[in-house]
């Protein structure tokens, strides 16, 4: 887990204010070099091309759609988040990936210090930042086929395990329990690859396994591993940035209120469903 003082060096200050909001995953494998590509990231990402856009500095950025691929859903819910905390900014958004430590990036330009991190239970913000809470929880949990012999995490030692891009947990099985970790484009290609047998288990979110699970099609995939350590979801703004601070805490209060990521969560798991139905059900009607 990262500690505070890592966070500290995501808002490295350049003679002008850098811009970023930077997914932080909650769990890296030691040796990918997550911490030091997304602490290079946060100081080089460069911010506002232009008035009014919003550049947001991530580990994974989905990519464009294009014509004739398959319409993939990401593992989290990030990119939605930091779309509406741009429109509500009244910015463009526009996402870029994190820059790998050592890489060069373009120059920064003046705009106010974002970040979107995941943040362990007590793991405070930066210094002169305030932590504004999404309402996002995340944990990771691991499901299978009703009929595995795998009861604990510790099983999973020396069994494939189905994971995404741009999720929070790639690595932590292999580093934690010895897994052999498969990573495909998106969810909907981990869960294909659950049920067609090319691993024993799939590792996501638990809000986005445990509203999969109430589907029908799913309960010969309904055994579970308990959910492990939690992170929330937080914008991190400067303190001396009064208008943003304020727009973020009313869209958390907002998101709050409405039960707007409940809704969000559910639309997600239909179209990971969905998407996962249209390669597997229909392409096997063919």
């Amino acid at each position: 887990m990262m500690k505070s003082r890592w966070l500290q060096r995501l808002f490295s200050r350049r003679g002008r204010i850098a811009a970023g909001v930077l997914a932080l995953a909650c769990a890296p494998a030691p040796g990918q070099g997550g911490a030091a590509a997304a602490g290079q990231a946060a100081s080089n990402a460069g911010g506002a091309a232009g008035d009014g856009e919003l550049v947001l500095a991530m580990p994974y950025v989905v990519p464009p759609f294009v014509g004739g691929s398959k319409v993939r859903t990401p593992e989290t819910p990030d990119t939605a988040l930091a779309e509406e905390l741009a429109q509500a900014l009244n910015a463009r958004l526009r996402a870029v990936h994190a820059v790998p430590a050592g890489a060069r990036a373009a120059a920064p330009a003046p705009t106010a210090e974002i970040a979107l991190a995941y943040l362990a239970p007590g793991q405070a913000a930066p210094p002169a930042h305030v932590a504004v809470p999404t309402g996002y929880v995340a944990r990771p949990m691991a499901i299978m086929r009703s009929d595995t012999d795998i009861k604990t995490w510790e099983q999973l030692r020396g069994r494939s395990v189905c994971l995404s891009e741009g999720g929070l947990y790639a690595g932590m099985a292999a580093t934690r329990y010895a897994a052999i970790e498969k990573i495909y484009k998106a969810p909907a290609d981990s869960l294909i690859a659950l049920r067609t047998g090319e691993c024993d288990a799939a590792v996501h979110d638990e809000i986005m396994l445990k509203e999969l699970l109430k589907l029908p099609e799913w309960k010969k995939f309904s055994a579970t591993l308990p959910p492990g350590r939690e992170a929330s979801s937080a914008f991190l703004v400067p303190r001396d940035d009064p208008h943003t601070l304020a727009v973020a805490k009313r869209l958390a209060a907002q998101w709050k209120s409405a039960r707007h990521l409940a809704a969000l969560n559910k639309e997600r798991v239909r179209d990971i469903a969905f998407e996962v139905y249209l390669d597997q059900v229909v392409a096997d009607c063919h």
